[in-house]
């Protein structure tokens, strides 16, 4: 935790911008896997730990503004739980390490609630983002789970603060990075012809864990590179694959860390693995070097995005003008993803609490495919925390697909992209803090070129 004043600042900084009304915070509670009693590893909601600092099961939270009351609602353990689990802190205890001096059974909370809403006041939430949240919004506040209305004005002071890291906050993200970086290096010293991804994952996890944190996100290790999402690792790395890693430590704050590299399974890149990388690699070269206050994020994407169309011109993948290809969308034959996320509390910072909000301070996303992905678009401002991670994508299906509709025939070159289908992906990726001046990458480095990835193979 931090000091006790930064969640009583924090709490103080959104009741003045609020203004009124209770706002009631949910955290999380424990939560089965395939039974009850064996769960998964618990994790605080952000936004709780972010202004209260309890990483506790089964607490609930209210400030409210109207009445200046801060409470914090929960139960003490039992005796049977304190022989499975051991002891904590009192309930009071809790809230005080936090500046909080009043608590509640968490009974309580629903005729609290109740006498609040008879006596006009605005109940102001978050979107729900789990089952547990739904029911209880419905047996507190009589909302069925189809029909939530969070509080847009709860929503954005949320997001206005949490986007500002401050220098506490930046320590802490730095701490999980260079956890991150440390799993990267291992994957790509460790790495060998033969061994199944699976392999590879143990290898960055048991990083993550011997260096006192855990993982931000489940890990991707996959020679199916094209597929962005991947999480499934059974495959044998053979002879000519390369291996994408997209791995990221959490501390045990909650502080995430996010990067991606792509490696040879041998020593080096074929020639046409190093083509498709040095494509990829300038992309995000190019993209860093943008990076600045009072930048627009999407012209940053639109610059990345060009890049790649131009690397794809120079191998006779694409033809013609390159921004006018990136307007158009064909660029998203290769570049599918967006080209950065927030980062923080969250791995995707805020996610739950829309990206129209946290990535694009309330203007509309683009429907457009490849760019709807795209989940940063705003201004950049000093305090942010973001990650930079374009990528090169050969995705057989779409490439048919957009064959078959003859889409975008005047930028891409059918023909020559056949070659190509079963190529696979690259993605690197870094985390970056917006400065007052430009931009710092957060954490140890991590081999980008292909060079510097080969010298560790």
């Amino acid at each position: 935790m931090f000091l006790k004043d930064t969640y009583i600042n924090r709490r103080n900084l959104l009741k003045k911008r609020l203004g009124s009304g209770i706002l009631l915070f949910m955290g999380n509670d424990e939560c089965g896997m395939n039974y009850e009693d064996n769960t998964y590893h618990f994790r605080q909601d952000s936004t709780f730990l972010y202004f209260w600092g309890l990483s506790y099961a089964g607490l609930t939270a209210i400030i409210n503004i109207d009445e200046d009351k801060e409470i914090i609602f929960g139960d003490e353990l039992t005796i049977d739980q304190i022989v499975w689990m051991g002891t904590q802190p009192s309930l009071r205890e809790k809230s005080e390490s936090v500046g909080v001096r009043e608590t509640q059974p968490h009974a309580s909370i629903k005729n609290y609630l109740a006498k609040a809403v008879s006596k006009g006041q605005k109940i102001h939430y978050l979107p729900p983002y789990r089952a547990e949240h739904k029911l209880k919004l419905m047996d507190w506040l009589g909302v069925k789970p189809s029909r939530y209305e969070a509080s847009v004005p709860f929503i954005r002071e949320v997001v206005n603060q949490r986007n500002y890291k401050t220098g506490e906050e930046i320590f802490e993200i730095e701490k999980a990075c260079n956890i991150t970086a440390d799993m990267h290096l291992a994957a790509i010293r460790e790495t060998r012809i033969g061994m199944k991804e699976y392999e590879v994952a143990a290898i960055i996890e048991g990083v993550a864990y011997a260096s006192g944190g855990r993982l931000s996100f489940p890990t991707i290790a996959t020679i199916n590179g094209q597929t962005l999402h991947n999480h499934y690792h059974g495959n044998t790395i053979g002879e000519g694959d390369m291996l994408l890693i997209d791995a990221g430590a959490e501390t045990e704050m909650g502080y995430a860390g996010d990067m991606s590299s792509t490696i040879p399974a041998g020593k080096k890149f074929s020639t046409r693995q190093k083509e498709i990388y040095d494509i990829q690699v300038a992309s995000h070269i190019a993209a860093v070097g943008a990076l600045r206050p009072g930048v627009l994020f999407e012209d940053v994407y639109n610059l990345s995005a060009k890049v790649i169309c131009e690397g794809m011109k120079s191998l006779g993948l694409m033809k013609g003008d390159s921004d006018e290809a990136v307007q158009a969308g064909a660029h998203a034959m290769f570049f599918q993803c967006g080209l950065g996320h927030m980062m923080g509390l969250d791995v995707h910072d805020m996610e739950n609490l829309g990206e129209v909000w946290v990535g694009y301070d309330g203007r509309a996303k683009s429907p457009q495919f490849g760019r709807k992905s795209l989940r940063l678009g705003r201004k950049l401002e000093p305090g942010f925390v973001l990650t930079i991670e374009p990528g090169v994508y050969f995705i057989p299906e779409l490439i048919d697909l957009w064959k078959s509709e003859k889409r975008f025939a005047g930028f891409i070159n059918y023909n020559k992209l056949e070659a190509y289908r079963s190529f696979g992906g690259i993605r690197n990726e870094e985390d970056f803090l917006i400065t007052e001046t430009g931009s710092r990458r957060l954490g140890k480095k991590i081999p980008l070129t292909a060079d510097e990835v080969e010298a560790l193979r």
